[in-house]
């Protein structure tokens, strides 16, 4: 059988992957195969447009993450921030430049991952691009979806005296993927076996959840009031939510999240799971303000649907900042910092 040309390839990696109903839930008129697609608009709605992209050796490698997990972790970064403005996901471009040691059946199996991502959310892939490279392989995913006008919960919304929020646990993402690159740093060192890492850890790291139920809830009841998804860490989250409102969010340590697995794989390993908490990054889950009178009924809704919601901390009048009582009772600043692309560190 010859070689694939690009639209050969590109018809193998996307054709019959999504339902009519799918494709017609989310107003496509005309999918992939022209020179754009076409999607009926909602006279009612504001779109919400959002992009990411994930390079070999930066964002992932082969040892912590197969072909599928690529692929689905890359819209799941996507359809998180879409969550994270309260809107609801519904369309994705997708482009790929692709060396040759990504053959047509690695890149096959990427689109495995993405397209399970994609119907698990509902979200209608429409289009994109498709380049070699050189190198490393780069996927780039633009997600759009849609809100009700006026309505998307936007990042300056914190006000003093408010209620500082998350809607799960953080760090496990960090935590998995140290134990990943710890095996397979360790596997040819040495014939011991080594201790498993916690599934949940490898879990969150591998096929991250964005948040996107939780962010309806929280704009459908009017009880969010700013919001990020945690994307780069929590400490980076809160930071510019803080700037964005010209406010201070004060976090408290004894009501900081941390997991049964993720504290004893830290013990183990000699780490401060609050490292991981704070500045681990991609866990996905919500970091927000609601008012104070919204608690309550925030945490009784919240059970009822069977989704986590810690409240961590409060929002004060003052300059720009992040800080953190202890559990001592000292309050300390906690340093703006997260996952830096361009750190020289």
């Amino acid at each position: 059988m010859p070689p694939l040309d690009e639209f050969g390839l590109i018809r193998a990696w996307t054709e019959g992957r999504q339902t009519k109903e799918l494709l017609g839930a989310a107003g496509v008129t005309l999918g992939i195969g022209d020179d754009a697609a076409i999607v009926a608009g909602e006279s009612s709605q504001e779109w919400l447009f959002a992009m990411d992209t994930m390079v070999e050796e930066v964002h992932f490698r082969k040892e912590t993450m197969s072909e599928s997990d690529v692929g689905f972790k890359a819209l799941a970064a996507n359809i998180s921030d879409i969550a994270a403005m309260g809107g609801i996901p519904k369309l994705a471009l997708v482009s790929v430049s692709v060396p040759p040691h990504w053959t047509a059946t690695r890149m096959k199996q990427l689109f495995d991952g993405l397209y399970s991502c994609a119907n698990r959310y509902g979200v209608a892939v429409i289009g994109g691009d498709t380049t070699s490279a050189p190198n490393q392989l780069v996927v780039s995913i633009t997600v759009v979806g849609n809100v009700e006008a006026g309505k998307a919960i936007r990042r300056d919304g914190a006000k003093p005296g408010q209620i500082v929020f998350m809607t799960g646990p953080t760090g496990l993402s960090a935590g998995g993927l140290h134990g990943l690159l710890k095996s397979a740093a360790e596997a040819s060192h040495t014939t011991f076996k080594l201790p498993p890492i916690p599934s949940r850890l490898v879990q969150a790291h591998q096929r991250p959840s964005p948040s996107v139920k939780a962010g309806r809830m929280l704009l459908e009841n009017g009880w969010g009031a700013s919001l990020n998804d945690v994307s780069d860490g929590v400490a980076s989250e809160a930071w510019e939510i803080a700037e964005a409102s010209q406010v201070k969010l004060v976090l408290h340590e004894k009501l900081l999240p941390i997991s049964g697995e993720l504290a004893s794989y830290a013990h183990d390993n000699g780490i401060q799971p609050l490292e991981w908490v704070l500045y681990g990054g991609e866990d996905y889950v919500l970091l927000g303000t609601a008012d104070k009178q919204h608690e309550q009924a925030m945490k009784e809704h919240f059970r009822a649907e069977g989704i986590p919601l810690f409240i961590i901390g409060e929002v004060e009048a003052g300059i720009p900042e992040v800080a953190m009582e202890t559990v001592g009772g000292i309050n300390k600043p906690i340093p703006k910092r997260g996952y830096n692309h361009f750190s020289k560190g």
